[in-house]
């Protein structure tokens, strides 16, 4: 049988966005790794059991109808309105690959949004509350808001946002509403002192919260490249390139500036200021230069640690960092599009514009801007009126017991870590 150059290039495309997005997936071990390290010991499976939450929660609720809310058909720019369990009208969509095979690639996208907010209220966040905050974020507050950006016929797209792999669709409206969650719930037990001060609370493991970032880190090759849903586009190298230059660059800074200012490197702030760089170059990687690239993952490592401490000096605990990751650096790389996106990169957007920095005039600026404003606003607010009406159905936050003797424990009836010669009486547990 022969096969016809077309349907090669349309098997290789499928295989390409299939891997990719199992690289995505992958992430969420890394997302498991970074916070169970970060946390304290006694709420390492409670963050475990957070992120299957996220991806068995969020792929079902994201199959049944979140794809349609975001990538339906549209005809007043706010919602899609076909596609529910990807049956219906869905032939807008043109791509190389089958619906079925984009809808994987979007439902990683997905799941990684969820998990952001994970961090933002580990160690305090009662199981059942964060279920349904899952099926809400999933189901409605990213899809609605992604339509927006990247929904064909979302009125920010007509506006001609860029957001080539969603440093505003997926970590700005992740980080908002992490920040809106942590506010929303408290601080934890102990986290301030009487007199307003951030008491530090060390990491249980911090090789661990390394090898998860390296995992992210690996997976966001997944995430930016794959984002070209095809395999033989030639921007795949410049977008790799970009992004492994961005991160470095990240981590590189929050390595000097601690040195620099604790007279140490601080393990935490590095493991975040290369994930912060990651975050900022999310946007533009197929759009900015290797050089723009450094400067971005610079400045987003650097602004991360800023955040970190603007945060706890007005007692907001974020346990992960998740606000500062992917909030600030999410905002600071969209709005990075509009000041380095260059002509020669942007030409095959069909925006027709580019870049204040090449010449490309504040419009792209402007609408970056715009976009920005609307999704951290929109997951702020969406989230907290979220968190009221889930308090109204279950208690948002644990008791103080369970608590203080951990969410492992209390929550789930188990250790994360335990010696051979520990027996459980799961009676006890159970009453």
């Amino acid at each position: 049988m022969d096969i016809s150059p077309q349907q090669i290039s349309q098997g290789l495309d499928t295989i390409w966005v299939v891997l990719t997005a199992a690289m995505i997936l992958l992430m969420e071990g890394g997302f498991a790794l970074l916070e169970a390290g970060f946390v304290r010991q006694k709420n390492a499976v409670s963050i475990i059991m957070k992120v299957f939450v996220d991806i068995v929660f969020g792929a079902l609720i994201f199959y049944i109808f979140g794809f349609a809310l975001m990538y339906g058909k549209d005809a007043s720019g706010l919602i899609g309105t076909t596609g529910f369990m990807l049956k219906g009208d869905l032939s807008h969509i043109k791509l190389s690959i089958s619906h079925d095979t984009y809808w994987l690639f979007q439902c990683a996208f997905v799941i990684a949004v969820i998990s952001i907010v994970s961090g933002a209220v580990a160690e305090r966040i009662n199981f059942r509350a964060y279920i349904l905050y899952t099926i809400v974020m999933t189901g409605l507050l990213y899809p609605t808001s992604g339509h927006w950006i990247w929904g064909t016929g979302g009125w920010l797209n007509k506006l001609g946002m860029i957001d080539f792999a969603g440093s505003a669709a997926i970590h700005a409206l992740g980080g908002f509403a992490a920040l809106a969650a942590a506010i929303f719930i408290g601080p934890r037990i102990g986290k301030f002192s009487s007199s307003g001060t951030a008491n530090i609370v060390p990491p249980s493991n911090l090789p661990l919260a390394s090898v998860g970032a390296f995992i992210l880190w690996f997976g966001w090759f997944g995430f930016n490249a794959g984002s070209t849903l095809s395999a033989s586009n030639p921007a795949i190298g410049h977008i790799a390139v970009t992004t492994m230059l961005a991160a470095s660059a990240g981590g590189m800074t929050c390595i000097l500036f601690t040195m620099f200012r604790y007279r140490k490197a601080d393990p935490p702030m590095v493991i975040n200021g290369a994930l912060a760089g990651l975050v900022g170059i999310t946007a533009g990687c197929a759009f900015v230069t290797d050089t723009a690239a450094i400067l971005i993952g610079a400045v987003c490592g650097l602004a991360m640690v800023f955040a970190t401490e603007f945060l706890e000096g007005r007692q907001v605990d974020d346990p992960v960092g998740a606000f500062a990751v992917h909030g600030v650096s999410g905002s600071l790389g969209t709005l990075a599009v509009g000041l380095f996106a260059t002509p020669a990169l942007t030409k095959g957007t069909g925006q027709g514009y580019y870049g204040l920095f090449y010449g490309g005039g504040w419009k792209l600026l402007g609408v970056q801007a715009l976009g920005l404003a609307t999704v951290a606003v929109w997951g702020f607010v969406l989230t907290w009126i979220a968190f009221t009406l889930i308090n109204r159905i279950v208690r948002v936050r644990v008791s103080r017991d369970e608590e203080l003797v951990g969410l492992d424990v209390g929550i789930h009836g188990v250790p994360a870590y335990s010696q051979d010669h520990d027996f459980i009486d799961v009676d006890s547990l159970r009453s």
